[in-house]
């Protein structure tokens, strides 16, 4: 068999020869969790770096050659060349790995992970939100633990959508049109020089997909692509964008992730012995397994207890809203000749995932998920106990505490979201081999050592580094745009690194309740514009583009950060993306989150906010649920739950002013400490670090999957 996991197209850089391997580095996102990596490039040219969104392959393609000349020519440049060039082959070419040195028995075992999005980096953007952005830390977590996992999903060749907000704060959405051949992405052909496909049946027709391969550092992403000229014109838009509304575009494009999955990944030549559900999306997978199987001559139930062995599915949806259904009649429509093949009749089919609401009957994709894996987990201990709850129906027989469904608790990778100054902070004070040991409580017990004048000077200059940030990006957008002067205001150019900054930039649905801040805006004015002790407010996010509530809530916040009132310290951040993310959670105080409860999962973007010395002041749901202390951040109100929302409201944000007023902004100005530092702040920051750093590193997280999942998977 050929060895299609690693043949793919070479790059076509006309690259000196002394810097020729920056080509390999522009095809592995290796460079996008290491720091001096990626000053390789941007060294080069910062302002274009910057324009082509860090995009190392449309910036290769377009330099001049004096610029290469130039750093060529300069003996630091050249000296971090060689320096990262060495240690981006020492860490490809290891042998010597965690997984390696843990699990000596099963080196030859496979793991392969589906996900609708992977939010790798801003060059990339195939990715919505959270749940992309989980998968694509994962990747990451993986490589450096040298886990041996293939991942698939989908290239969008729209993207998600930008973000343009209107005068009058209205989200308007544009797309891009992508092209490949300028992006970290690269074509796999078969020995005929022809794109590798893979097809999958839909009503009618047959749909293909060809196949394209991200690298990122040792593991492999294979993205699915219709686009291609075999297919009607319909079929080619598939996987324009992310998460179509239209159910059956989206069923299509699940048969296509799941079923085209498992062909594609076959049809490269690896061999998984574990395969990972992120989300129920990617469901169908789990069917085309015991379809192949009962081909093989094995009965349906026989099929299916051998599928359900090395399943793995998790459930990131709190609320039954969340979760993919398909009318029956669609279901039967698009797999009426695939039960024949399972060797069962309609009705069992249909019951595999049959879920009765008011309205009839559905398909759900969760249920389908649950009933054909043996390995189920939510994404933290809060979501586990409601997925046990949500879920206890297709156990009916069991108590909820008995459902089969664990948790094991969201992680970030530490090094994609680490401020560079933070990162030297840990080598020094942490220890050179600091990044060996993420995940060991012990090892940050350290952060004591650091003086505190030095971590509160890092502290500032990140303040000062996003601060320059939305300066930058307002003076981009006066120049390039039509735009009222009031606009730059909102937009943040009147921020001062001085000041209390506080963070809010999630999606924007209304069960984040992003606007609870302004439920008595008079009382927020007083807030804000305390002269000797004022605060600023800093948002950002998306809403979806069907989410007209979400749109409301985005537009009220922007008509706020509008109004001469605020004086410049409420600011909306337009096009949210994994490079505002890393500005804004690297160098804000405070990161606020107001879900509803117990509607939040986990959340992720707190925690990398913990570690880069910002405080949570949250709803005590999803992760922070199990991560505060009391010492270690703030609660936006408590657990008492109301039945109606809009009390429920009143009492939280009545609880988020008075904790503001009494305990977080005193804290942070009293300066009575040496060289008039806020020690007793400082101090909460340590806690913080010590605390949340290691707990909810993906490192530990991945750990979890290989020890609790993974290898019982395997076996």
């Amino acid at each position: 068999m050929v060895d299609y996991l690693n043949l793919a197209a070479p790059n076509h850089f006309n690259l000196p020869k002394k810097i020729e391997r920056l080509g390999d580095l522009a095809y592995n996102l290796w460079w996008t969790w290491h720091h001096d990596a990626g000053k390789l490039f941007s060294t080069i040219d910062n302002a274009f770096w910057d324009e082509v969104r860090h995009n190392p392959v449309e910036f290769l393609h377009h330099i001049e050659r004096p610029q290469f000349n130039a750093v060529m020519d300069d003996e630091a440049y050249m000296m971090n060349y060689v320096a990262q060039m060495d240690e981006f082959d020492a860490y490809m070419n290891s042998k010597e790995t965690w997984f390696t040195k843990e699990y000596p028995d099963v080196l030859e075992k496979k793991i392969s992970y589906f996900s609708f999005e992977f939010g790798l980096h801003e060059s990339l953007p195939v990715y919505a939100g959270g749940l992309g952005i989980l998968a694509g830390d994962h990747l990451k977590e993986a490589s450096d633990l040298g886990l041996p996992i293939a991942a698939v999903g989908f290239i969008y060749r729209q993207g998600y959508f930008s973000q343009h907000i209107t005068e009058d704060g209205w989200q308007e959405t544009g797309h891009f049109i992508f092209n490949f051949n300028e992006m970290p992405v690269q074509a796999l052909f078969d020995e005929d020089g022809e794109p590798l496909m893979i097809a999958v049946q839909l009503p009618g027709r047959d749909v293909y997909a060809r196949i394209w391969k991200v690298q990122v550092g040792r593991v492999p992403l294979f993205l699915l692509d219709t686009d291609v000229s075999k297919n009607s014109h319909t079929d080619r838009q598939l996987n324009a964008r992310l998460y179509s509304s239209d159910p059956e575009v989206r069923i299509s494009m699940e048969i296509v992730l799941g079923i085209g999955g498992v062909r594609a990944l076959h049809k490269l030549g690896y061999a998984a012995d574990v395969w990972h559900m992120n989300e129920g999306h990617s469901a169908f997978l789990a069917l085309e397994r015991i379809r192949e199987i009962v081909v093989e001559g094995k009965s349906y139930d026989e099929a299916k207890a051998i599928v359900k062995k090395n399943t793995i599915f998790t459930t990131h949806t709190p609320v039954p809203a969340g979760i993919d259904m398909f009318p029956v009649w669609l279901v039967e429509r698009f797999f009426y000749n695939i039960w024949p093949e399972l060797g069962i009749n309609r009705d069992e089919f249909i019951n595999i995932a049959k879920q009765t609401v008011e309205w009839g009957e559905f398909f759900s994709m969760a249920n389908l998920a649950l009933k054909l894996s043996d390995h189920a987990n939510g994404v933290s201990e809060l979501h586990g106990h409601v997925s046990r709850e949500m879920f206890n129906y297709l156990w009916p027989d069991r108590k909820k505490e008995d459902v089969p469904i664990t948790h094991i608790t969201n992680g970030v990778h530490t090094m994609s979201w680490l401020s560079e100054p933070m990162a030297k902070l840990y080598e020094i004070y942490l220890g050179p081999d600091w990044l060996d040991h993420i995940d060991d409580p012990a090892m940050w017990e350290k952060v004591d050592d650091i003086p505190n004048e030095f971590l509160w000077k890092v502290r500032l200059e990140q303040k000062q580094k996003l601060v320059k940030f939305l300066k930058d990006r307002a003076r981009k957008q006066w120049l390039t745009e039509v735009k009222h002067p009031v606009q730059m205001i909102a937009g943040g150019v009147m921020l001062d690194p001085n000041v209390l900054t506080m963070g809010f930039a999630r999606r924007f649905s209304t069960y984040k309740r992003g606007n609870l801040i302004l439920r008595d805006f008079d009382r927020l004015l007083r807030i804000v514009n305390n002269e000797n002790r004022p605060v600023q407010i800093i948002f950002s996010g998306k809403a979806h583009p069907a989410d007209e509530p979400g749109k409301l809530i985005i537009q009220q916040i922007y008509r706020a950060a509008k109004d001469a009132k605020t004086g410049g310290r409420m600011v909306f951040v337009e096009d949210y993306d994994m490079d505002v993310a890393r500005h804004l959670v690297q160098s804000v105080d405070i990161w606020l989150n107001t879900p509803r409860r117990p509607n939040e999962a986990s959340g992720t973007s707190g925690m990398k906010a913990a570690m880069n010395g910002a405080m949570n002041f949250s709803v005590l749901d999803g992760w922070w649920h199990e991560a505060y202390n009391g010492r270690n951040g703030w609660t936006v109100g408590d657990l008492k739950d109301f039945d109606d929302s809009n009390q429920q409201d009143n009492y939280d944000a009545g609880m988020l002013y008075d904790t503001l007023e009494k305990e977080i902004i005193p804290l942070y100005y009293n300066r009575f400490g040496k060289g008039g530092l806020p020690e007793e702040w400082l101090g909460r920051v340590k806690n913080n670090l010590r605390t949340l750093s290691p707990q909810f590193s993906m490192r530990r997280m991945l750990k979890e999957y290989m020890n609790n999942l993974y290898i019982e998977a395997m076996k």
